[in-house]
This record gives C-alpha cells, sequence and structure tokens, in this order.
C-alpha cells in the first residue's frame, strides 16, 4: 500500500467518526495502562539497501499520563511506553541478519475514540543488536528512530491496532561508513488497555 494511501485511509477513520465511543475498552481517565504484542515488516527507501528486508516482532507496556486535553480532533490522551524486541529479522544482500531491540521510550498521542476506532500518532527511538553487521560492512549495534500513525479497533475488552511506520536504522556515525537504513513498516498489534479498579464508597468493602 502506498504511504499517501494509508495515511488517507486512517484519516477517512477518524473524521467519519463524529461521535466519541462509549462502551468500548479505550485508555480510561486514571491510571490505565496499554499491553500489547505486535509485529511488523516493510522494506528499505534509500539507494543500496532499497531492496533491504525488515521484520520484527516486540512487546509494549504503556503508561496513559493524561486525561484527555486538546480542542476538536485533536482531543486525546498522551503515552510514554517502552517496547521490547526479542525478533529482528533483516534480510540484506549478504544474509539475514538476526537481532534484538530495546526501544526505551515512544511518545503517544491517542485520539479519542470515535466509534470505538482510535487514532493515534507515535515517535519512538531504541537500540538495536545484530548478529551481522547491518548494513554489511558497518556495525553489529545501530539505533533505531521511527515515527508512526495508526489506529486501535477498540472492542469490549481488547483491541487491534494497524498503523504505518517509517524506521530509520544507522550506527550514528560509531563507524564509517555510515549509510543507515530507511525503512517503511506495516504493523499490526492486539493488546488491551487496563482499566483501574474504582475505590468503592461502602465501608464494608473497602
Amino acid at each position: 500500500m502506498r504511504p499517501a494511501l494509508a495515511l488517507a485511509f486512517i484519516a477517512f477513520l477518524f473524521l467519519a467518526s463524529p461521535k466519541p465511543a462509549r462502551a468500548q475498552a479505550g485508555p480510561a481517565p486514571d491510571d490505565s495502562k496499554d499491553l500489547q504484542i505486535w509485529t511488523g515488516g516493510g522494506h528499505g527507501l534509500n539507494g543500496s539497501n532499497a531492496n533491504t528486508w525488515v521484520w520484527n516482532v516486540g512487546a509494549r507496556y504503556g503508561w496513559i499520563l493524561t486525561d484527555p486535553a486538546g480542542p476538536g480532533l485533536l482531543k486525546g490522551r498522551f503515552e510514554y511506553a517502552v517496547d521490547v524486541v526479542p525478533v529482528f529479522l533483516v534480510l540484506q544482500r549478504t544474509g539475514t541478519a538476526y537481532g534484538f531491540g530495546l526501544n526505551p521510550f515512544a511518545l503517544k498521542w491517542n485520539f479519542v475514540p470515535r466509534h470505538n476506532v482510535m487514532p493515534y500518532i507515535d515517535i519512538g527511538g531504541g537500540t538495536l543488536f545484530t548478529n551481522e553487521k547491518t548494513p554489511p560492512g558497518t556495525s553489529h549495534v545501530n539505533f533505531t528512530t521511527s515515527g508512526a500513525i495508526g489506529a486501535h479497533f477498540l472492542r469490549s475488552k481488547y483491541n487491534w491496532s494497524v498503523e504505518l511506520r517509517f524506521m530509520h536504522i544507522s550506527n550514528a556515525g560509531l563507524i564509517e561508513p555510515n549509510p543507515g537504513i530507511n525503512t517503511l513498516q506495516v504493523r499490526v498489534g492486539f493488546g488491551r488497555f487496563t482499566q483501574p479498579h474504582q475505590k468503592s464508597t461502602n465501608p464494608d468493602h473497602p
């Protein structure tokens, strides 16, 4: 799918849903967590690495930090999250590199859900360790920066997500040359937003 078509599709889901959702497993106003497993893949975009393919599998733990804020269609909640990526494959011209990633920060804006669809934008970064030099002739240690636009499809308890993600992989100049790899990936996820327990007002049931 071309990037422009994917962005237009997500924008349509957002704009075509004028009423806030009320009975879905979206983030709660207070102390909600974002738990998710995900997988994604795509290909390189730049120069000699345009034929490079990547595939990864990870898990996310996020904290919803704010109540809904912002004007109109921009209204949403801010989330901070971390990702552990135990499987990160880079299929390059010299063979397949097997890696492990850790993303210590992801900054995410969850727009207010409408008709059980909750769009979001996400930026983040981390470190990638591979058994083969990635790209070939460079380094076993790389850094990743990425940005994504996507949507959660909320159900009564769990949710699915789909997003389009741009990811840059490079060693940040630790070793020369440093051509880097720009990738465009599609990622799907399955998870839930935890709902904090409400405090009882009955003195017999603390």
